[in-house]
């Protein structure tokens, strides 16, 4: 029987002694960071901050290696949403394409992205070939990898890429 009450003491001793937490301070996720303002407070010197250069010289020269100067044969696609997209570069060929297709591109509202252009003079003068157009100076490598591409001067619309401008 003496066993039986000192197992059942042993038993009932953890519940017996369990306590309630009393909670001193919730500060409710608030920063601890003015209790320690005064301890070691050591003037921060005040660091100027370096603007990085957003200029469009900053990402020249553009180089594209998936595209190159060339013939590409049309096709149809699918592109919701695109709008017209063109992409050229600073070498003979696009120059002559943009010269040929400038006016119409213009009417199609289209955006021109310069994938390999080396400077900035040479960006100024596709620039001047097309000055009611926009030109920026941009990779194409995922363009290319997505729809495909090798060659440009090309037209990109929702329905069809193609060297090919024409108003519909």
């Amino acid at each position: 029987m003496k066993k039986l009450m000192l197992a059942g003491a042993i038993v009932a001793l953890p519940f017996l002694s369990h306590a309630e937490l009393n909670v001193i301070a919730d500060l409710g996720g608030k920063s601890a960071a003015p209790f320690y303002e005064g301890i070691n407070a050591e003037p921060q010197p005040q660091q100027q901050s370096i603007q990085p250069d957003y200029s469009e010289g900053s990402v020249l020269p553009v180089a594209t290696p998936e595209l190159t100067p060339g013939i590409i044969e049309p096709r149809v696609l699918k592109l919701p949403g695109i709008g017209a997209l063109f992409l050229v570069g600073d070498d003979a060929q696009s120059q002559e394409w943009l010269s040929r297709n400038a006016e119409l591109l213009s009417r199609l509202g289209a955006v021109g992205m310069v994938v390999n252009v080396s400077s900035s003079a040479s960006l100024q003068q596709l620039r001047q070939i097309a000055p009611a157009l926009q030109l920026a100076p941009v990779s194409g490598s995922d363009l290319a990898r997505r729809l495909k591409l090798e060659h440009y001067p090309v037209l990109i619309t929702e329905h069809s890429l193609s060297q090919q401008v024409s108003v519909q």
